[in-house]
C-alpha cells in the first residue's frame, strides 16, 4: 500500500514573509535570454556542467535542477548544502518548497473539477460561492478572471499587516480562514481595475475557497486525492519540509522549518505553500507536456495554458505567457515562488515538450542561481 505524504508541515510558525510578488514575478519572466532555434547535445553531462556553472557563479546554499519530458524528469541535480555553514549535502531527492508555483496546481485541480462535471470554466463567483455576501460588482465576475489575476481582486484588502501577525494563532480550520478571507475580500467592491493585471495571493485564496466549497474537503486534502495521488507524487506536502531536508534561509542565515516564521500563513496554502522532491514536481509539469492525458482532459490542459482574460502581461492557470522564444517552438509557459527563504524557476515548452526547473533554499541568493541556471540547461539540450 502506497502511502502519500499529504501532511501539513510548520504548524509552529509565528511570524510572517510575503511571497513573490507581482514586481518579482515580471522580472523573472523578462531574464530569460532568448536563445536561438536549434538543438545542441541533450545528455546529463551538459546539464552537469551548467548546473557546475550556476551554482559556482553565485553564493546560493544548494541548487537543484531539472529537464522534464512528457514522462517526467529525464535529469536531476543538486549541488551545495542542505544548511549553510552545515555538512550535509543537498541532493536531487530532497523535497524543496515551490512558493507561488503552487498556483498551477490549484488551477489544475479546478480543471479536473471541470471534467468531473463538478464545476465550470464559464462559472461566477456567485455561482461557486452562493452562501457568500458579496458586493454586486463581484457576482459575475468569472473564475477564470480570478485566475488570471484580472479580477480587481487587491491582497491590502483582507491579507494585510495586521491579518498576517494574527493568521497563524486563529484556531479556526483553515478552510473556514479561507472562507473568512473570502468573504473579507468580496464584501466590498473591487480595489483594482477589473480587467487589469495585478497580481494578488489573494485570487488563488479565493480559488482554493471555492475547491473547497465544491468538495467539502480541505484544499490540503483535494490536493492530495485529485493530484497527488493519480500523478504518483508521494513527496508532496506543505509547508516548510522538515527533517533531514534542506532549510530555507533568508538573508544567508539558515530558517528553521519548526521554527517561527519558517513559512507563509498555512491559509494561503492554495497560493503557495507546497513542497515536494524535483521527480514528483516533473510528474505535474510532464501534464503540460502531453496533448492528450487521463489526468486532465486535453480541453482543461489548453485552457490552463491560456491567457485567462486580455490584462497584460498575459496570465493563464497559474502560468505566465510568453511568446518570442525560438527554442520554446511556440508559447512558454513560466513562473516563479518564493515566500523569501526558497526560490523556484519553471519554464515549461509545449512544443519542443521539454520543461526546465531550476531550485534552491535561499530566496534572494537563489533567485540569481535559478535565474542563471534555467538559460544552461535549455543550451544544452
Amino acid at each position: 500500500m502506497r502511502l502519500f505524504n499529504w501532511h501539513v508541515e510548520g504548524r509552529r510558525q509565528k511570524l510572517s514573509v510575503n511571497m513573490l510578488n507581482r514586481r518579482h514575478l515580471l522580472a523573472a519572466t523578462g531574464s530569460l535570454i532568448v536563445l536561438p532555434a536549434g538543438v545542441a547535445r541533450a545528455d546529463a553531462a551538459g546539464w552537469d556542467a551548467a548546473l557546475d556553472q550556476a551554482f559556482a557563479a553565485g553564493a546560493a546554499p544548494a541548487l537543484g535542477g531539472m529537464v522534464v519530458g512528457p514522462q517526467g524528469a529525464i535529469w536531476t541535480g543538486a549541488k551545495g548544502l542542505r544548511r549553510a555553514r552545515g555538512t550535509d549535502p543537498a541532493t536531487a531527492g530532497d523535497r524543496w518548497h515551490l512558493g507561488s508555483n503552487t498556483k498551477a496546481m490549484t488551477a489544475a485541480v479546478y480543471g479536473r473539477l471541470v471534467d468531473q462535471g463538478q464545476a465550470r470554466w464559464d462559472a461566477t463567483l456567485s455561482s461557486l460561492l452562493p452562501g457568500v455576501a458579496m458586493d454586486p460588482a463581484w457576482r459575475d465576475v468569472p473564475i477564470t478572471a480570478v485566475m488570471g489575476h484580472v479580477a480587481g481582486l487587491s491582497d491590502q484588502t483582507a491579507m494585510g499587516m495586521t491579518w498576517l501577525m494574527t493568521a497563524r494563532d486563529d484556531p479556526r480550520t483553515l478552510p473556514d480562514k479561507r472562507r473568512a478571507l473570502v468573504e473579507a475580500f468580496l464584501a466590498v467592491p473591487p480595489a483594482g481595475t477589473p480587467g487589469t493585471f495585478a497580481y494578488a495571493n489573494g485570487n488563488y485564496v479565493l480559488l482554493g475557497a471555492v475547491i473547497e466549497r465544491i468538495t467539502g474537503e480541505a484544499w490540503e486534502q483535494v490536493m492530495g486525492s485529485e493530484l497527488f495521488q493519480p500523478l504518483g507524487i508521494e513527496s508532496g506536502g506543505f509547508g516548510a519540509p522538515t527533517g533531514a531536508q534542506p532549510w530555507g534561509h533568508r538573508a544567508r542565515r539558515p530558517v528553521d522549518p519548526a521554527g517561527p516564521g519558517s513559512d507563509n500563513p498555512l491559509a494561503i496554502g492554495p497560493a503557495g505553500t507546497a513542497h515536494m522532491t524535483l521527480a514528483d514536481y516533473g510528474r505535474f509539469l510532464s501534464v503540460f507536456l502531453n496533448d492528450a492525458g487521463d489526468w486532465l482532459s486535453a480541453e482543461s490542459r489548453a485552457r490552463l495554458m491560456r491567457p485567462m482574460g486580455s490584462g497584460q502581461p498575459p496570465y493563464a492557470g497559474g502560468w505566465m505567457v510568453v511568446e518570442g522564444q525560438p527554442w520554446a517552438d511556440g508559447p512558454a509557459l513560466t513562473h516563479d515562488g518564493s515566500n523569501t527563504m526558497w526560490y523556484v524557476s519553471a519554464w515549461v515548452a509545449p512544443g519542443t515538450q521539454r520543461a526546465f526547473v531550476a531550485v534552491s533554499n535561499d530566496g534572494e541568493a537563489g533567485r540569481a542561481a535559478c535565474q542563471a541556471l534555467i538559460p544552461g540547461l535549455i543550451r544544452a539540450t
